[in-house]
């Protein structure tokens, strides 16, 4: 790749000497050249700007100087793109080959890690840095009719010149190309890279630091554990300091990548980033979660069973007072999850499996497991957080908690409307398993429900990945 830069303080772009960018330039990886100016004026005082037309503060850099100065560094390359008629655009995603002359400027498009991957693939680049009020507008109309003008920005700031920026663009465009960067796989990696998140934090020797200690996840060895932690930790950092990066994204969050970042306490509902939680609830939850409850149980139910049906269900089982009495019930457990405070999602169950409570459960007791069994009584999820991964969340952390809290319990059971078809298909996606059938009574009206069970609660008692 080559790179030109003109301005009127080459010392100013000394920087360029340094580091990888310098050692590039060494072996011959980037062709950069640093001009002045000032060598295409004319006068004895070499003179680069004059008073703005229509007055106003400051100095304008003139656009014969410029004009000069560009016609030579462009060169041939440039003047054979005009016979073709090349005339570019890069925000109209132009692709014609030839130099690329990118100014500097507050008013440009704002310069992002996508930028500098277009333009990594570019032959030649020329950077005018402006100074003053900036470069006469001639200059970027005039040449925008020979080859392919970017103008561009690196922040919502105003700098004394585009000579910062310069260094910014040519350090992030430069460390693309191949052999500069060492492992290329840092590049996916890093910020802004190829993963499209911010990078995960970073730790060396010492193993502890004034009292602070490196994760053991990355002192295991176990390299399948580090990339799981390593990426949650991504997105983590990501939904917290850069949320619109993840809800931007070319390609959608993965299942497990939704789980990854409510594990760490975030939830992308409605393409926003909502600070989630799941815990167990308490009593002050009991009209909120009856609420949720009476929002959420119509929606399960079978388009012919009758409204009035319906309702007297949810009259006699799904009131703030019946909550008020399942919450203090020690044969019952509440857990909820929640986004930006608000309930999204709730579990009940019943510690043990009790026929005179349970309508219905007499006729499963042959589908489970011998010993102990619990029913989840109630497990619903409201519409907006179907599918941001909070209902597998939550379900994740009932089977673990009461599986270690209760190793008593053998095994677990459910029912559900036949109909049922996306709630059979999320709890079959969580582990369990169709084993039988019973009818259910709703408002007098019998239903035909399938019974699903967890043989084998034992096996979540086991810490949850990392």
């Amino acid at each position: 790749m080559k790179i030109d830069v003109i301005s009127i303080f080459p010392e100013y772009l000394a920087a360029l000497e340094l580091s990888l960018i310098g050692k590039a330039r060494t072996s011959g990886l980037l062709d950069l050249t640093v001009h002045n100016l000032r060598d295409w004026t004319t006068d004895k005082h070499r003179t680069v700007d004059d008073t703005p037309a229509g007055g106003g503060a400051g100095m304008v850099m003139r656009a014969d100087v410029w004009g000069a100065a560009l016609d030579d560094v462009l060169g041939a390359a440039a003047d054979a793109d005009a016979d073709e008629g090349a005339n570019g655009d890069v925000e109209a995603g132009a692709t014609e080959e030839g130099p690329v002359l990118l100014i500097p400027t507050p008013t440009g498009r704002v310069f992002d890690q996508r930028m500098a991957e277009e333009l990594a693939g570019e032959d030649h680049l020329v950077f005018a840095c402006g100074r003053y009020e900036g470069i006469d507008a001639r200059v970027a109309e005039k040449f925008s009719e020979r080859v392919r003008v970017v103008e561009f920005s690196i922040g919502d700031y105003v700098l004394n010149g585009g000579e910062v920026a310069a260094l910014v663009a040519i350090e992030a465009i430069g460390r693309l190309s191949p052999g500069v960067v060492g492992n290329p796989e840092s590049l996916i990696e890093e910020s802004h890279g190829a993963a499209g998140l911010l990078e995960y934090p970073v730790y060396t020797r010492p193993t502890s630091w004034r009292g602070a200690d490196i994760p053991d996840v990355l002192l295991s060895g176990d390299h399948a554990r580090i990339t799981r932690w390593r990426r949650r930790k991504a997105l983590a950092r990501t939904a917290k300091r850069r949320p619109d990066m993840l809800i931007d994204r070319a390609e959608p969050l993965t299942m497990e990548d939704k789980l990854a970042l409510i594990s760490e306490g975030f939830v992308l509902i409605e393409d926003e980033i909502r600070r989630c939680e799941i815990r167990e609830a308490g009593p002050e939850d009991a009209a909120a979660v009856a609420e949720l409850a009476r929002r959420t149980f119509p929606d399960a139910c079978p388009p012919e069973l009758p409204p009035e049906a319906i309702s007297d269900f949810m009259e006699t089982f799904l009131t703030p007072v019946r909550f008020v009495g399942y919450l203090a019930d020690p044969e019952r457990r509440i857990w909820v999850a929640s986004a930006n405070g608000q309930l999204l999602a709730y579990c009940m169950l019943v510690m043990d499996l009790r026929p005179e409570d349970e309508e219905g459960a007499s006729e499963v007791r042959h589908h489970l497991p011998r010993g102990l069994v619990a029913e989840v009584s109630k497990f619903y999820v409201d519409p907006i957080a179907r599918g941001t991964g909070l209902g597998r969340a939550l379900m994740a952390h009932v089977l673990h908690d009461c599986a270690s809290a209760s190793p008593t319990i053998a095994g677990l059971w459910l029912g559900t409307n036949r109909s049922n078809t996306r709630a059979i298909t999320f709890y079959e996606r969580c582990g369990w398993k169709v084993t039988g059938s019973r009818t259910f009574d709703v408002g007098g009206q019998p239903q035909d429900d399938v019974i699903i069970t967890v043989a084998k609660l034992a096996k979540y008692a086991t810490p949850m990945a990392d």
